[in-house]
C-alpha cells in the first residue's frame, strides 16, 4: 500500500487544521492506521492510532482532547483533525499502515511521506 499525507501548513495557535492519509495499491481498510510527527534532532513520535474498522482509537497524552483520527475506508483515507493547535504541535506528521494496531512506530511498515504543520504563537 502507498500513503500520502496531506493538508498541513501553517496556522496561528489555537486554530484548527485537518490532516488527510490517502491510500492507494490496497484498500486502507485493511490496516490499522497511525499518525506520528517529527521535529529536527527528535525521534519521531506517536500521536494517534485507528484500528481497521475504526471502533478503537488511542491518543498521545500530548494531545488527547485536542486532536481526533477517523477513517472513511469508502474513501480510502484517514484522517487527523487537530484542534485548539499549539506551538508545541509543530512538527512534520507522518501516517503509517500495518496489519495491527499499535503506538509503536517500529511497528508499522508502510509510511507516508510526511506534512509540514507549523503553529505560531
Amino acid at each position: 500500500v502507498q500513503l500520502q499525507a496531506f493538508g498541513g501548513g501553517w496556522v496561528q495557535a489555537g486554530g484548527s487544521l485537518r490532516l488527510s492519509c490517502a491510500a492507494s495499491g490496497r484498500t486502507i481498510s485493511s490496516y490499522a492506521v497511525g499518525w506520528f510527527r517529527q521535529v529536527p534532532g527528535k525521534e519521531r513520535e506517536f500521536v494517534a492510532r485507528i484500528s481497521r474498522r475504526g471502533g478503537s482509537t488511542s491518543y498521545a497524552d500530548s494531545v488527547k482532547g485536542r486532536f481526533t483520527i477517523s477513517r472513511d475506508n469508502a474513501k480510502n483515507t484517514v484522517y487527523l483533525q487537530m484542534n485548539s493547535l499549539e506551538p508545541e504541535d509543530t512538527a512534520v506528521y507522518y501516517c503509517a499502515a500495518d496489519s495491527t494496531p499499535s503506538t509503536t512506530r517500529s511497528t508499522y511498515d508502510y509510511w507516508g511521506q510526511g506534512t509540514q504543520v507549523t503553529v505560531s504563537s
